[in-house]
């Protein structure tokens, strides 16, 4: 009986709280852990992508993490396309102005980070 107790109480908790324990929760777009996650994932989009051109981050729309073996990002932004070659060095590249140019489009990225390890991992690329 007593365990029935302690799981009803521990799901009341859980759900007043508005976080499962262990699942996904927002976190601020500024977290510089989900930004390194984001960053190592936009590169490995452009690496994938048949374009000659770079596309960037317009806007992050959520973060989200998970504690696991580490840290699991999900990562939801606007991405847009950029007048920098993929080949070319250039730090700066914001995205073009014009949407007809730019191409708006949005990515989910889950990234597995393991600093102790330092490992990242993109575990999945959802883009539309």
């Amino acid at each position: 009986m007593w365990k029935v107790v302690f799981l009803l109480l521990t799901a009341v908790l859980a759900v007043g709280l508005g976080n499962m324990v262990g699942g996904f929760r927002d976190i601020d777009s500024n977290n510089a852990s989900a930004l390194s996650a984001l960053n190592f994932a936009v590169t490995r989009h452009n690496r994938g992508s048949n374009d000659a051109y770079r596309s960037e981050v317009q806007e992050v729309v959520r973060v989200q993490s998970q504690v696991v073996s580490g840290v699991k990002y999900v990562i939801t932004v606007k991405m847009g396309k950029t007048n920098c070659r993929k080949d070319g060095t250039n730090e700066h590249c914001p995205v073009l102005a014009d949407p007809n140019l730019a191409k708006p489009y949005s990515c989910v990225f889950t990234v597995w980070s393991q600093p102790w390890m330092s490992s990242l991992q993109l575990m999945k690329e959802e883009c539309n």
